[in-house]
């Protein structure tokens, strides 16, 4: 046994180091060139990671909360398939197939959830990229003023960007509610969506800009809900149908380089926007049309002009939420309100038309894009 051991412990031939050597030599390199290949593999799979969007509210976001369905199939056809909807609840009985991850809590009051710290431990449990909140509908039923609403809004937005300092939100003028056991609930809406665009100017930042979304303009509570308050199947086509330009800007966005000013989407750029169309209503020679204009920029815009083109020889006859031009071949410009041109980065402003249509016209369509204007235009 002691000479197996003496064996197995003595040095190796003069002739093998210099092959170990050269062998360790070529292994070196090689090691050390599969480091940044691992890192920019990380990298790539890093930035090809989903976007993160939490869809909070109470039980019009989430009891079933179908628009959500509408919004994420919607997405899923326009190519919009690097998307995750996330929640700590899951689908709530919408029969579409979808993500139906959310944070639609029924009966919820936004303030308690401030008061109450309950959205930190969501935002830690879900890690959203973008929010998109329609939140306020029972504090409002329930009589609190729309200061104490705000308030709790602002507090839900610093716990947002405490989560993600790079967080966009999307914060949604309430649908109109006019249940019967509330004849004082369709005002209180009134005046509490009025409050939120100046609200969200204040509290927007180009690093987390806060876009408001006019969920309140077309919503027909007779038509759109089931009880006054909550979206029927037209009422969520509705819904779906305001979000989508607000988010697919966001997830469109290039966020650039803050350090090089050549880069898109940096505020040094020229601002910029785009139009969307959607006929809310048809009848024989004419229809309700509306038109989306969402500053696409990452600085403000003070004002913005849409150009409208409806087809089969349609004519524009009415405007409002916007100073309406028409040229002689029936193009129409609109040019934003005295309260609607400002948007800051990501948001969203809407005007709404009336066109009477020759009787040989199909479906309303239009085609409609969008100018924003800067400081000195």
């Amino acid at each position: 046994m002691e000479g197996n051991t003496a064996r197995g412990t003595r040095h190796l031939p003069s002739r093998i180091i210099p092959l170990l050597a050269l062998l360790a030599a070529f292994l070196t390199p090689v090691g050390l060139s599969l480091a940044p290949r691992a890192a920019a593999a990380a990298a790539a799979t890093a930035s090809a990671a989903p976007v993160r969007v939490m869809p909070l509210g109470d039980s019009i976001t989430g009891s079933p909360g179908c628009w959500r369905a509408l919004l994420w199939n919607r997405l899923q056809s326009a190519g919009h398939t690097d998307v995750d909807f996330v929640g700590t609840l899951s689908h709530q009985g919408c029969a579409q197939a979808h993500d139906g991850d959310n944070e639609g809590h029924g009966g919820e009051l936004v303030t308690n959830a401030a008061d109450q710290n309950l959205l930190p431990g969501r935002l830690a449990a879900t890690l959203p990229d973008i929010v998109v909140m329609h939140f306020g509908t029972n504090d409002v039923w329930s009589g609190i003023s729309p200061d104490r609403i705000l308030a709790a809004y602002t507090k839900l937005v610093e716990q947002m960007r405490t989560s993600n300092p790079d967080m966009k939100v999307l914060v949604a003028q309430l649908i109109p509610m006019n249940p019967s056991q509330c004849a004082a609930c369709a005002q209180r809406v009134v005046d509490f969506n009025a409050r939120i665009p100046d609200w969200a100017g204040a509290t927007s930042t180009a690093r987390s800009p806060v876009t408001v979304v006019d969920q309140w303009t077309g919503f027909d509570t007779a038509a759109d809900t089931y009880d006054g308050v909550h979206p029927s199947a037209s009422g969520d086509e509705k819904i779906a149908a305001r979000w989508y330009p607000a988010l697919a800007a966001l997830l469109d966005a290039d966020p650039g380089d803050p350090g090089d000013p050549g880069d898109p989407g940096d505020p040094g750029d020229p601002p910029a926007c785009t139009a969307s169309f959607r006929a809310v209503s048809s009848w024989q020679g004419g229809y309700q049309g509306e038109v989306t204009v969402t500053n696409t920029s990452a600085a403000s815009v003070p004002g913005w002009t849409a150009t409208v083109v409806p087809a089969d020889g349609a004519r524009l006859t009415q405007v409002w939420n916007g100073t309406l031009g028409t040229g002689a071949d029936g193009t129409v410009s609109v040019a934003n309100a005295a309260w609607n041109g400002t948007l800051a980065p990501g948001a969203s402003a809407s005007f709404g038309f009336v066109a009477s249509t020759p009787a040989t016209a199909g479906a309303p369509t239009a085609t409609v894009t969008c100018t924003a204007r800067t400081a000195s235009s």
